[in-house]
């Protein structure tokens, strides 16, 4: 079988590509999005708002777009009004086949798909139990993978293009070129790959590799094999038609140590197929102009509502109700990737030097938890936290907070940060990933930029720039009038977006065709 390692090239990274005269003229038929998250119906990061996003707009550009999820023990078929599409589909492993049903439902004008097996996605938790990730992660996302696959031939659904995201469906390129390269119904059918988080790879135990039926000759260390383990990502790359990435400077960064988590060298051998797109913003959902999670509406003519918010925040929150002392937001896991523990070592710090308020929505790691969440006791009136997750917190954040920190070691694109541009928020961040690709830095001497920026991952670096933030906030209110009204003005485009990942699939398609 002919290897899809690419060919090797020293350019860089940035974006997507432009028209190729290589490529196929675009057939805007049928795409299938697989997926373990999506907006509204599951989420745990940025992965099910971009599978929540996307799909509608390339819908919108008149692509025949079909979602596929695992059914979650959480999610409600009467909630959703799920109907049954296949009361039994037999679904083929390793370990033999495997019965499942399938259910849809429809959002924003699109069929989404959900694979049922109460023994794989019936219990509480996504990935994990709360404390441990479920042992049987392997089994159950080699099973959605191949199930993704089946419910294409039960439905004649026959998809030009199944863009797959993340480790949990890494295994649909390999399936679609070692299992079905020369079957009829899914010869012309192309594969891009979505890496939306490299630090998440889905490595399993080598006892797992059976049951996903790929064969010894795909466990080696160009393939699946890692450590003498199994690693999902690094066969995605090897096997996939097109691989993108959410932002251009987290497509560079992923092509060296430490960015990769150790996969540089596999991305490199494919960096020609590799793209950067910047995710966009749900607009429809993140608009202080038409959010119906505020008290009052604002936008940049007229920023009077954003006062309001703000007040309504402080409340909120329990903070004094102090006009012109900054509020500081933060909505986020509490996370080692989001840097709290280096933020952790000088809030104490921040809090006596600076005459300033945090509003924190947020949970994650258990000792940040309680860090955060005490930090009220410790200075009542100046920090209110909400240890969990609350849509109406996090959207009443966005709109009353004056800054909005990200103090984050690496973050592939964040969506946040973008949020917060259109709230007027300023952003104070860490120059990496998509952060640097969203927030121009503040210069002091012109009022330009839309936000502050630091680039060293210490606590220093954090508790510099916060008093830089905080110092334009009382000695240059014209320039953080200037930046606010600027952010709000930003706009990052799903439209665009999606635009890009049209030549993604034309580079894909054309790529897949070779294989031929």
């Amino acid at each position: 079988m002919k290897k899809s390692n690419g060919v090797t090239s020293k350019s860089a990274i940035k974006t997507a590509p432009k028209n190729s005269a290589k490529a196929p003229a675009a057939k805007k038929k049928k795409v299938l999005f697989a997926a373990s998250e999506a907006v509204p119906f599951v989420k745990t990061g940025g992965l099910a708002d971009v599978c929540g996003a996307l799909p509608k707009i390339l819908r919108k550009l008149g692509y025949d777009v079909r979602l596929v999820l695992p059914r979650y023990w959480a999610i409600s078929r009467e909630y959703y009004g799920l109907e049954p599409v296949l009361r039994t589909m037999g679904v083929p492993t390793g370990n033999g086949v495997v019965w499942c049903q399938v259910f849809e439902g429809k959002v924003d004008g699109f069929p989404v798909y959900f694979v049922e097996h109460e023994q794989f996605f019936g219990r509480a938790g996504i990935y994990d139990d709360g404390n441990w990730e479920h042992p049987d992660n392997a089994e159950r996302y080699g099973f959605f993978s191949c199930a993704c696959l089946q419910l294409c031939r039960d439905l004649k659904f026959k998809p030009d293009i199944i863009h797959c995201h993340d480790w949990q469906t890494a295994l649909i390129p390999a399936y679609l070129k070692v299992w079905y390269g020369n079957d009829p119904f899914f010869k012309d059918t192309a594969s891009v790959f979505s890496i939306h988080n490299i630090a998440y790879q889905g490595t399993f135990k080598a006892t797992a590799y059976p049951f996903l039926g790929l064969g010894s000759e795909n466990f080696v260390e160009s393939k699946f094999e890692n450590f003498g383990g199994v690693n999902f990502v690094k066969g995605g790359i090897f096997y996939a038609d097109a691989i993108s990435t959410v932002s251009p400077t987290y497509a560079q960064e992923i092509l060296s140590e430490p960015g990769a988590n150790g996969l540089s060298a596999y991305l490199n051998r494919r960096r020609d197929d590799l793209f950067g797109i910047l995710n966009g913003a749900d607009y429809d959902h993140w608009d202080p102009e038409t959010d119906v999670n505020l008290p009052a509406k604002y936008s940049a003519r007229d920023l009077s509502g954003k006062k309001l918010c703000k007040k309504a925040l402080q409340q909120e929150f329990l903070l004094d109700e102090q006009e012109n002392v900054p509020v500081i937001g933060i909505v986020s896991r509490l996370a080692e990737q989001k840097g709290f523990q280096h933020l952790a070592v000088v809030m104490h710090r921040i809090l006596r030097d600076m005459k300033v308020q945090f509003a924190i929505v947020g949970s994650g790691e258990k000792s940040l938890e309680d860090f955060f969440g005490g930090l009220p006791a410790l200075y009542p009136g100046r920090v209110g936290a909400w240890i969990g997750y609350s849509n109406r917190k996090a959207h009443l954040v966005e709109a009353g907070a004056d800054f909005f920190l990200m103090p984050s070691l690496y973050e592939p694109c964040g969506l946040n940060q973008i949020y917060s541009l259109k709230y007027g928020t300023l952003p104070i961040v860490r120059a990496t990933g998509g952060l640097r690709d969203t927030v121009r830095q503040y210069d002091e001497q012109t009022g330009s930029g839309n936000g502050f920026l630091y680039h060293d991952q210490t606590p220093d670096a954090i508790c510099g720039t916060v008093g830089w933030a905080v110092s334009t906030y009382y000695d240059r209110q014209s320039h953080l009038a200037q930046m606010r009204k600027r952010a709000m003005l930003e706009h990052f485009s799903w439209l665009d977006a999606a635009k890009q990942y049209e030549e993604v699939y034309r580079r894909a398609l054309a790529r897949r065709a070779s294989w031929r």
